[in-house]
């Protein structure tokens, strides 16, 4: 039963959202609708953490799940109850418990030898710290309701596991990781914790927390934007770089990046974005002309699925499902390929052979960023009979991001030299806002969607337009970007 004292009940995600900070969980409570809306990074991630948890109930066979949800908790901690009772049932799924004020549902709960071992299960690779809280608090929750516990393990993915093709052996994709020491250190701290969050949740008014970076860890906050509208645009948590600066401004009575004294030290970045000024190398023209024509403008999209799709691949292995190349003449003529997988296949020897046959072997291949080498040595690696061609197109590669960063700095970039900032200050007609899909991480949900949820052709033909869109835009955005440079660099030229 909840106590009168208790009478909010809390979940473990609310308590872990009371860790992370107070005023996170009294809005979750008291005022939800200030919250930000689910991205599609976090949906996916959500997604991926929901599929790794059915899957990992293969694991344990003849095992049963409490269906029940959140708003049918009573008939959920019926049905756990009942299900504890009968000894023919080895595994229980979602069980629900209840003590002081706090349910927990428990993702794996395993009878072993007259007592149960507690699975949490996690699509991370590795143990975290917040998985341990989340452990914690089911382990205080469990033994309130007088269980035995005989081990407290947490269930991961092992990125490890190269999969041979065929069925997965759940065996080697999950590794069972003990904590019942680390657990029963941490237990010690859970009541006093959870009294601090009901009283404080019985408040009139939500505490009074300045935003600061454990907004962003172990998750992004919801409620940022809300706790940061009265901010100013120039707010000193805005800076790049490491915090630990900031926090040390922030103490120091520094409230925006333009109240920096001069004698603090400051990166070069850091030192571009305190001036609030635009600012060019003498050397950004050289870097400009150093390309050959033809010049490609080359990017990937990739999906990342935690339980391998291929033989020969990794759990969250970046696998390369489409590609987009603008070529740019010495005329200045454009031309565009694009590539996009749209069958239940392997697509990495597709990608290769269609790649190799749009870059030709003329040129450089202008990229943003680091990434499309390491993708196209992967492909070298998987596609061993055109090593040698996609090694020669690495070598090609000419990386547009490392001449800005070093060459070029515009105030609109507000610090990021992500292509989403650059393109919009820099080539404004550009921007995103036109396309359906904005973000690498809408792509890469987008086509999981399109191949594994959509049975409508004309809907799946929708969502591949939108993806080869999306695409075309990183690589156009590029060849405009060279151009805009180009043209500040010789206005820049002494005449």
């Amino acid at each position: 039963m909840t106590s009168p004292r208790h009478s909010t009940r809390l979940s473990k995600s609310r308590f872990l959202s009371g860790l992370q900070c107070h005023k996170r969980l009294y809005l979750e409570i008291h005022a939800p609708q200030l919250a930000a809306d689910i991205d599609d990074r976090r949906r996916m991630v959500l997604d991926m953490g929901k599929e790794i948890n059915e899957i990992a109930h293969r694991y344990f066979p003849c095992g049963v799940l409490v269906a029940e949800d959140h708003r049918h908790a009573s008939a959920a901690l019926e049905k756990t109850s009942a299900l504890m009772a009968d000894p023919d049932v080895p595994a229980i799924f979602e069980g629900a418990f209840q003590f002081e004020g706090t349910l927990v549902r428990v993702d794996v709960l395993e009878r072993v030898d007259g007592a149960w071992k507690l699975i949490e299960v996690k699509a991370a690779s590795r143990v975290k710290s917040v998985h341990l809280d989340d452990l914690a608090v089911q382990t205080h929750v469990l033994r309130g309701n007088g269980l035995e516990l005989n081990g407290i393990f947490l269930m991961h993915v092992n990125r490890q596991y190269a999969y041979p093709g065929g069925d997965v052996d759940l065996q080697r994709l999950f590794a069972l990781e003990d904590l019942t020491e680390a657990i029963q250190e941490k237990l010690a701290d859970i009541p006093p914790r959870l009294d601090e969050m009901h009283a404080m949740l019985g408040e009139s008014r939500s505490p009074d927390v300045e935003p600061d970076h454990h907004c962003h860890s172990p998750y992004e906050c919801p409620f940022w934007s809300h706790c940061t509208a009265a901010k100013p645009a120039r707010w000193v948590y805005y800076l790049p770089g490491r915090k630990d600066l900031v926090r040390r401004l922030r103490q120091q009575g520094v409230e925006t990046i333009d109240e920096i004294p001069v004698q603090v030290s400051l990166s070069h970045l850091q030192q571009r974005v305190r001036e609030n000024v635009e600012w060019m190398s003498p050397k950004l023209a050289q870097k400009l002309h150093s390309v050959r024509y033809p010049v490609h403008h080359l990017d990937f999209e990739t999906v990342m699925p935690a339980v391998p799709l291929y033989a020969h691949t990794y759990p969250y292995q970046p696998i390369p499902i489409q590609w987009s190349n603008h070529t740019e003449s010495e005329d200045g003529s454009l031309g565009h390929t694009a590539y996009l997988c749209v069958e239940h296949k392997d697509p990495r020897e597709e990608i290769a052979v269609s790649l190799l046959e749009s870059v030709g072997e003329e040129g450089s291949i202008c990229v943003y960023s680091e990434y499309e080498q390491y993708i196209v040595n992967a492909l070298a690696e998987a596609v061993p009979r055109l090593r040698k061609d996609l090694l020669r197109v690495g070598e090609r590669l000419w990386d547009l991001l490392e001449v800005l960063q070093s060459h070029y700095y515009h105030p609109d970039f507000q610090g990021s030299f992500s292509i989403k900032s650059v393109l919009p200050a820099l080539v404004p007609s550009l921007d995103y806002g036109d396309l359906e899909i904005k973000d690498g991480a809408t792509a890469s949900a987008t086509y999981h969607r399109m191949m594994y949820v959509v049975t409508d052709w004309v809907e799946r033909q929708r969502l591949a337009s939108a993806l080869l869109a999306y695409c075309a835009r990183d690589t156009l955005g590029m060849v405009e970007l060279r151009r805009v440079l180009a043209q500040k660099a010789q206005s820049a030229a002494p005449s």
